[in-house]
């Protein structure tokens, strides 16, 4: 929150708390995942009852982390790599609940990035101030001469320095992240090693991703925030240094955790009615759908009574990104001590990042100091390959030459496909967080919101804006919300992207 220039949605005014009310509202929250858990944070806090249903038996969703064993060692496996950037306001807040000082963050000093010639980009002692980080990365960067600089069409490239929310994506989401970077001319090289590392955050090529997201990506990482470049990790396994602190938050506020129950159905009659595969029936006033794709789509789906034809349609056409893979191994001996804890990676398919956990993760460094070696975890994003798994090891031997003879004690694979994918021309229909029918109210990653925000904080967003659609219903206060500017910071960037939008004559 160093950042003046933020941009902050003030909490809504109302009652404090719905013991004002005559009788206590009732809510259902459909998903565990980080939009579900703020959005039920949201409506605790102003005593509206809450019921949380989640299919999977640990929170979080694809940030969920869980425990096994393995010869009688307890041993930490989590969905995934994820970093908690600075300006990450709405996800920190939810954390805050835990604690104010969010001890259970911990800095990354560097993560540098190395394309498959072995060229390095480092964010080591960037400046936070807008264009001189942006600047400075690109100059020090080996895939990015001076000369480069001179050849970039400065007119085509002005919507990446003055992005506006909604208005980018009227501009760019027809176009691909890929012919939208050829079109301004820049470097190859360096569209690899910084552009498609970024990209592929969103589990999706260049190629299959809107240039609007690549924009707005660029505008909160990059010329939208002094926050910085650097961000946090948790420092234990999600579950432990997350999610299961904010479940006991949440349950001495009143919330009823159903964990392994997927939901069903939703009948709509004045009131909702939800039905779970644990052959509960979740009477409730207003309902928040904190799903990935496939269930929002499978529950809308069963549930005939939900929202008008236009709504059900725009569901049924939301699409998922290809596949991602974690590979976790537990290794019989360490990396080699000037490994970085995180790399970003390039020309290495299908290998996209690696971690050293045990440099950061509390339990994973439990277990070096009792086994030796080391924890490291490979992931694959928008895979292609038909056996990712053998070419990732490939790929981190390569990189990594001391793992090629470390013996794999135990290890850990996990495949999925329930990441939103946001192609080229979808913006427009994608469904946001209100609904035709109100007391409904969506909440996810996928979902549409215009504001500056992506990935996990589009979650966290999406879930306190749902929570506070329903705390209006009944009149009860809201919750602050603070993002990135909503519009590019630079006025010379602003004005050289008016003149691009004008017809040339």
């Amino acid at each position: 929150m160093t950042d003046r220039k933020r941009h902050t949605i003030p909490a809504a005014p109302g009652l404090p708390s719905a013991a004002a009310l005559s009788s206590q509202p009732r809510a259902v929250v459909v998903g565990g995942g980080i939009a579900g858990l703020a959005a039920a944070t949201g409506l605790a806090e102003r005593g509206v009852g809450v019921d949380l249903v989640e299919r999977e038996n640990y929170l979080g969703g694809r940030v969920g982390g869980w425990t096994e064993e393995y010869r009688g060692v307890e041993v930490g496996m989590n969905r995934g790599f994820h970093a908690f950037f600075r300006q990450y306001y709405n996800l920190r807040a939810l954390l805050g609940r835990i604690d104010p000082t969010l001890s259970m963050l911990t800095p990354l000093d560097d993560y540098p990035l190395i394309d498959g010639a072995g060229r390095r980009d480092s964010f080591r002692g960037l400046p936070h101030t807008p264009p001189w980080n942006a600047l400075v990365f690109a100059l020090r960067s080996p895939t990015f001469r001076f000369s480069d600089l001179a050849r970039i069409d400065a007119r085509a490239a002005a919507p990446l320095g003055a992005v506006s929310l909604p208005d980018i994506y009227h501009r760019l989401d027809h176009i691909d992240a890929e012919t939208f970077l050829k079109s301004i001319n820049f470097p190859e090289a360096a569209r690899h090693l910084a552009f498609e590392v970024f990209s592929r955050s969103f589990f999706a090529s260049p190629a299959d991703l809107s240039a609007a997201e690549l924009a707005t990506m660029f505008h909160i990482y990059f010329l939208g925030s002094n926050e910085g470049l650097i961000f946090d990790v948790a420092n234990d396994n999600f579950n432990t240094a997350l999610w299961q602190p904010l479940q006991q938050y949440l349950t001495e506020r009143g919330v009823r955790f159903h964990l392994g129950s997927a939901v069903n159905s939703i009948a709509h009659a004045g009131k909702f009615r939800v039905h779970t595969d644990a052959d509960e029936s979740l009477d409730t006033d207003a309902v928040v759908l904190a799903t990935d794709v496939g269930g929002l789509q499978r529950i809308v789906a069963s549930s005939p009574g939900l929202g008008d034809d236009m709504w059900r349609a725009r569901i049924k056409k939301l699409r998922t990104a290809p596949p991602f893979m974690v590979h976790r191994l537990w290794l019989d001996r360490p990396v080699a001590a000037n490994r970085a804890a995180f790399l970003g990676t390039a020309g290495h398919e299908p290998l996209d990042n690696i971690s050293i956990l045990d440099r950061y993760e509390r339990q994973a460094a439990n277990w070096v100091a009792q086994h030796g070696g080391s924890v490291v975890e490979l992931h694959s994003y928008a895979v292609q390959s038909a056996q990712p798994q053998t070419a990732m090891l490939s790929r981190l031997h390569e990189l990594y030459p001391e793992t090629v003879e470390a013996r794999v004690v135990y290890e850990q694979m996990l495949y999925h496909r329930d990441c939103p994918l946001f192609a080229p021309g979808t913006h427009a229909q994608r469904p946001g967080v209100t609904t035709p029918l109100p007391g409904l109210l969506l909440a996810g990653d996928g979902v549409r919101i215009d504001l500056p925000v992506a990935l996990m904080e589009r979650a966290a967003t999406t879930g306190w804006t749902a929570a506070n659609q329903i705390l209006a219903q009944w009149g009860l206060a809201g919750h602050t919300l603070d993002t990135v500017p909503t519009q590019g910071r630079l006025a010379l960037l602003r004005f050289l992207a008016g003149r691009e939008r004008r017809p040339r004559r």
